[in-house]
């Protein structure tokens, strides 16, 4: 289920700015130590199961949607009259949104990438197919 089936989201006065700013920031935070993990299980994606791909891609599409909801809350607050710091202060999330929106897009193209490497698809491998990529990726270069 997507935000849009449930309606017009409640938009938030801009008081609420310092309050949008943390969650804004701690998104990117998250996200970005999210794809360093996944980034140390690329060259080993076995490690991974089937069922942590499908809740990688879940989330991160859940956290583009709220990238769409705070894009459209920055927008409303910038049609608004404010004052320099508030306007200094969503000028500087919306780079961070463009950032974090960024990266949300990295994780869902590793996991994707990843996906075709998980322990599932590894015991679905006949004997002759682990055999062989073993051999090509232990042949010199």
């Amino acid at each position: 289920m997507s935000w849009r089936d449930l309606g017009e989201p409640d938009w938030q006065p801009i008081t609420m700015l310092p309050t949008i700013a943390v969650l804004i920031e701690v998104s990117l935070v998250d996200a970005c130590e999210h794809y360093e993990t996944l980034l140390e299980a690329r060259p080993k994606p076995y490690v991974l199961d089937d069922d942590l791909i499908a809740r990688t891609r879940r989330v991160n599409r859940e956290s583009v949607e709220w990238c769409d909801i705070y894009d459209q809350q920055l927008a409303r607050w910038q049609a608004e009259r404010l004052d320099e710091r508030q306007r200094h202060e969503v000028i500087r999330l919306e780079g961070v949104q463009r950032e974090l929106r960024t990266v949300l897009t990295e994780i869902l193209d590793l996991a994707d990438e990843l996906a075709h490497g998980t322990i599932e698809r590894q015991l679905a491998k006949s004997d002759l197919e682990v055999g062989l990529e073993h051999l090509l990726r232990s042949r010199p270069r």
